[in-house]
């Protein structure tokens, strides 16, 4: 026999003994089961022999096992019992690789404030690459719980939120695609609230006809998290919303994110709307366009018998062009109780009926605008340049296709501040760079920095 042979053949036995035991190994110490339409509970749950039901997986993983879901329509809810033990020995239910399962729930009871995949009081869970359609509440709800991680996950026609989490810590919500949310008109298309050290990243959240219900919302004493990498579009309301509500909300990063086509609403909006202290926010290298008021708004929403405090907001490097539809404008202060708030480095271009506006019941001295650059400025009445500005066509790329990198010879190129300036762009290129190739390396306005020539 030919020694090459020799040593694949021990490896193709063992392969072919893999999937013919009910369960096995696998990474840590863990087993991996079945589950496909074609099977039965009384099975052992090997690929050969897949158990039928979700439910089945559910009661039956312990830490460190996983649950491969072949293609097909399961209509049942899923509630796991057990949780992982760590980082090592999570528990995971999966898609089986190159197909997406399906839960729908159409017919099923879900009651309210839990999810058609719940998961109640659990620790080290992934939930990966599932399809989640006709909850009668959420899609994937996750309570009271710590280290889980839902990610490539599809959501579609909820009543409530596509994906929520509450009362959790340490929580991933990644490369989600949630369509069709809060048909019902409970909250958010991915909402967040009592939650801390969250990573919202990657998602893609489109076509919500509610018109209340916002796209992404980090809300009710959550903090510690970052909002990052995602896409919003073609949604009536907000389409990502910080707000304190009555609870005091802080330390939230939102960054590298594209809104756009916010059809009733603003693209980014940062508000406490029942009195709750929002402080130390960070809103940096977004892009926000054709939304139909403002691109980015410290909004005074809510109750009019409270206050609204919101403090220490960073809004920098982001590029807010073609807002407000008819009426609108780039970057907006209206709330009377911000305090604390900088506005630097930002690309307002084309918008409405303003560039940048801080309403006059806002005190000036708490409000520090430079470096931005406004073009056209409007001559609105509570409009502002600040000081060390640009007016000028900033020659973007193609922002009819949207693409709002930076031309040569731009007048945004090198004119920006390096206070506070964030250390990548949106496109993750370092800054500054030497984009006019004068030699000399300084920060360009907007969201995107140009490359060095």
């Amino acid at each position: 026999m030919d020694s090459k042979i020799r040593l694949i053949a021990p490896v193709l036995m063992a392969c072919l003994l893999l999937l013919s035991v009910p369960a096995r190994l696998f990474q840590s110490g863990g087993r991996v089961f079945y589950v496909a339409v074609s099977g039965s509970d009384a099975n052992p749950g090997s690929l050969t022999s897949p158990w039928r039901t979700i439910r089945k997986a559910a009661k039956t993983l312990v830490a460190g096992d996983t649950v491969y879901i072949r293609k097909g329509t399961y209509r049942e809810r899923v509630v796991p019992k057990n949780s992982g033990t760590d980082a090592d020995h999570p528990i995971r239910y999966a898609s089986y690789p190159g197909e997406r399962a399906t839960i729908d729930g159409t017919g099923l009871a879900v009651p309210d404030d839990e999810g058609l995949f719940q998961v109640e009081g659990k620790k080290d869970l992934v939930i990966s690459g599932l399809r989640i359609i006709n909850a009668g509440y959420a899609g994937i709800y996750v309570h009271r719980s710590r280290r889980i991680t839902v990610e490539k996950n599809r959501t579609y026609k909820t009543v409530s939120s596509g994906i929520g989490i509450w009362n959790s810590s340490d929580v991933v919500v990644d490369g989600n695609d949630v369509a069709k949310a809060c048909s019902g008109g409970m909250q958010e298309s991915i909402s967040v609230a009592h939650t801390c050290r969250f990573e919202i990243k990657n998602n893609v959240v489109h076509d919500v006809d509610n018109s209340e219900k916002e796209g992404i919302c980090v809300k009710d004493a959550s903090y510690n998290g970052k909002v990052y990498g995602n896409h919003v579009h073609h949604i009536t309301a907000v389409g990502i919303y910080v707000d304190a509500w009555n609870h005091h909300t802080f330390d939230i990063e939102i960054f590298g994110n594209v809104v756009h086509d916010v059809t009733n609403s603003n693209g980014i909006q940062l508000s406490s709307e029942t009195g709750g202290l929002l402080e130390r926010v960070k809103v940096y290298n977004n892009i926000v366009y054709r939304n139909k008021y403002y691109g980015i708004a410290i909004a005074d929403a809510g109750l009019t018998t409270v206050r609204h405090p919101v403090r220490n907001v960073e809004i920098v490097n982001n590029t807010a062009w073609g807002n407000g539809i008819p009426w609108g404008g780039g970057i907006s202060c209206y709330n009377a109780d911000a305090r604390d708030i900088i506005l630097r480095n930002n690309i307002c271009c084309r918008n409405s009926a303003f560039q940048i506006a801080v309403a006059a019941s806002v005190p000036k001295q708490t409000v520090r605008v430079d470096h931005n650059l406004v073009f056209p400025f409007m001559e609105f009445e509570d409009e502002v340049r600040g000081t060390e500005w640009v007016e000028a066509d900033p020659l973007l790329a193609d922002p009819a296709k949207a693409d709002f990198r930076l031309r040569s010879g731009s007048p945004a190129l090198d004119k920006g501040s390096s206070l506070k300036a964030p250390a990548f762009d949106f496109a993750g290129n370092a800054r500054p760079q030497d984009g006019d190739g004068d030699g000399v390396a300084a920060i360009d306005i907007g969201a995107y920095e140009r490359l060095r020539k």
